[in-house]
């Protein structure tokens, strides 16, 4: 599904344009997602001559076959990047209905992200079923320029935590947050996950998108409805699942909103 639609997303131009802007978080309502012997030789008798071993036929034991190699950590990429951003030159066709909120996705420079890349993924996360659009309110459309209703931000723990923190929030260089009209993703769970996500990284980002984007059409924290049920989309997931099983969709695929009790 995912590669269908990044096939829906005209890449513009080969170059994303730096951004030269403050990266100053603007005013807004700041959200976070803010560990055995041998035997003994006998000896041989005094009166008798030195025993002949004996040849055997018995053939030696094949060789034990090699082990698997260790499966390798996910690289989290540097700790700090470069400060500046630039923009995927990238735009699809509005997906969902009701409001339809434009977007762009910026990445920080010196972190390794490709933006066109991260772009049509994220694209196809809003644009799932089992998404936001399920709802029927709310559409989304990925823009290159023009007017937008926010941005979508890949950057390093580091500037992650400058910018959440000019709102308040402590992202202490693990989580992700969404202030002003920017929702900003920590590189580091982009490139490996959440070690309390046992399901694959693309699903792990779906799941920092919906969260994220959640909060910007009004959805506030949800925690586990009970044990062996999915954890909403809108819990906080990084924290712990408390029983539920991972999930990283607002709805199943026949069309439930996966919720849970609300928390502050």
């Amino acid at each position: 599904m995912l590669a269908a639609l990044v096939t829906a997303v005209a890449v513009l131009g080969g170059t994303a344009a730096v951004l030269t802007r403050s990266l100053d978080a603007p005013d807004g309502g700041p959200t976070a997602q803010a560990r055995i012997a041998p035997p003994t030789e006998q000896a041989p008798s005094p009166a008798g001559p030195t025993p002949t071993p004996t040849p055997t036929d018995t053939p030696s034991e094949p060789p034990a076959p090699p082990s698997p190699p260790a499966p390798t950590t996910p690289d989290p990429g540097p700790a700090k990047g470069a400060g500046t951003f630039s923009i995927a030159a990238a735009t699809a066709q509005p997906v969902g209905r009701g409001t339809v909120r434009r977007y762009r996705v910026e990445v920080e420079d010196g972190i390794g992200i490709d933006a066109a890349s991260a772009a049509a993924q994220i694209h196809g996360f809003l644009g799932d079923k089992r998404g936001w659009t399920n709802d029927r309110k709310n559409g989304f459309q990925l823009v290159a320029g023009g007017g937008y209703d926010f941005t979508v931000k890949i950057a390093s723990p580091a500037t992650v935590d400058r910018i959440c923190g000019a709102s308040g929030l402590d992202t202490h260089g693990e989580v992700n947050c969404n202030v002003g009209n920017q929702v900003l993703v920590n590189s580091k769970r982009w490139n490996t996950g959440s070690p309390q996500f046992s399901g694959p990284l693309d699903e792990y980002r779906a799941l920092i998108i919906n969260h994220e984007v959640g909060h910007r059409i009004g959805h506030g924290h949800e925690t586990c409805p009970g044990p062996g049920k999915p954890a909403p989309a809108m819990m906080q997931q990084i924290y712990g699942l408390k029983g539920c099983e991972p999930n990283a969709w607002p709805y199943s695929e026949n069309g439930t909103y996966l919720s849970g009790p609300s928390v502050p």
